[in-house]
């Protein structure tokens, strides 16, 4: 995986100058320095790279100068920016951003000359255009590429989706908020969960589930129709003590996120025909995945009848996310030329 593009395809107006893109999620933004290709070079260049805290800072301006300041060490005029969430008008719109994200404010901040925006799953869509990429891990399905559309999916702070659709110029990718669907409970206990979670009905978003604040939250939900104490306090103490098979209430917690996890990401791949593969992308998944392997993933996510035949020739991979969504946003802003379209002002 790299983020290969023809300079001579490269639109007038992207600067040759380095550049700076974000991947920024709830938790994490990841910073790159980069340098459109040239020469004859097929594949922009990384020249610093850093992941950041968001809650290390008041705001992402304040992120990005710091990055600035500490590895870039030279003007920046143009800005990527890949964000958890949809971008409407000057604002990017997410429930989970750890603060509000305004462009112009960003670009007043930096003195930038122009500043592009995407969504975050949408840039990752743009970096998964080949063969699986070297840290890839085949979780179910055939060991063979296929063409057709590519899903991507992660469960971090939030539930993201996006889908690249074939085509030239290496196909166009959806962004979606698939993981705002309501969540479709598949067991009776899923279903006890979910009364617990909204006693009264209502919606609940898949996201409320399959995210790493959903499966804390499922683990509280079990231990209070247990009526016992939560003894664990984050994603990772969960998945930890399910590995070790120490709690009771983690260790189903988990059986239930990876079994609604296959549910979504069979739902979703039905809906876009997936047959080029889902790919489910993030450090907290490739974390657990021996969990995942002994899960009920794989069935949930061939769900049943005719569609079974379909979904049984998607190959099904877990990746890190790592600095692939910076690459897939530098993909995106120099093929496209972003820096005369969306998020200028």
């Amino acid at each position: 995986m790299n983020a290969a593009i023809d300079y001579r395809d490269r639109p007038a107006g992207v600067p040759a100058q380095p550049f700076l893109a974000a991947d920024v999620g709830g938790t994490y933004a990841r910073v790159a320095l980069l340098r459109a290709p040239h020469g004859g070079g097929r594949e922009a260049e990384v020249l610093a790279y850093r992941k950041l805290a968001c809650a290390d800072f008041r705001g992402l301006a304040e992120l990005l100068q710091a990055f600035l300041d500490g590895d870039a060490k030279t003007a920046v005029r143009h800005c990527v920016l890949a964000c958890a969430g949809q971008v409407i008008g000057d604002e990017v719109v997410n429930d989970n951003s750890a603060w509000p994200i305004r462009l112009s404010r960003v670009r007043r901040a930096l003195a930038l000359d122009d500043i592009a925006a995407l969504n975050d799953f949408e840039a990752l869509g743009y970096a998964f255009d080949g063969s699986p990429p070297a840290d890839a891990r085949l979780l179910c399905g055939p060991d063979t590429r296929v063409e057709g559309p590519v899903l991507v999916i992660g469960p971090g702070t939030g539930l993201g989706a996006a889908v690249r659709l074939p085509g030239a110029a290496g196909g166009h990718v959806l962004t979606t908020e698939a993981g705002q669907t309501d969540f479709a409970p598949n067991s009776l206990r899923e279903r006890e969960v979910l009364a617990h979670l909204a006693p009264a009905g209502g919606y609940v978003a898949y996201e409320r589930i399959v995210s790493g604040p959903g499966l804390l939250t499922v683990y509280a939900a079990l231990c209070a129709l247990r009526g016992a104490a939560p003894a664990l306090a984050t994603p990772a103490a969960v998945t930890a003590a399910a590995a070790a098979r120490s709690d009771a209430q983690a260790m189903e917690a988990v059986d239930i996120f990876c079994a609604s996890l296959g549910s979504f990401a069979g739902s979703v791949a039905m809906t876009f025909m997936a047959t080029g593969g889902v790919y489910l992308a993030g450090g907290f998944l490739s974390s657990m995945f021996a969990l995942l392997e002994r899960s009920d993933f794989e069935e949930r996510f061939l769900h049943g009848r005719s569609v079974r035949a379909l979904l049984s020739q998607v190959p099904v991979w877990v990746t890190e996310h790592g600095h692939k969504g910076v690459l897939g946003a530098a993909r995106w802003y120099l093929g496209r030329g972003a820096c005369r379209g969306a998020g200028q002002g």
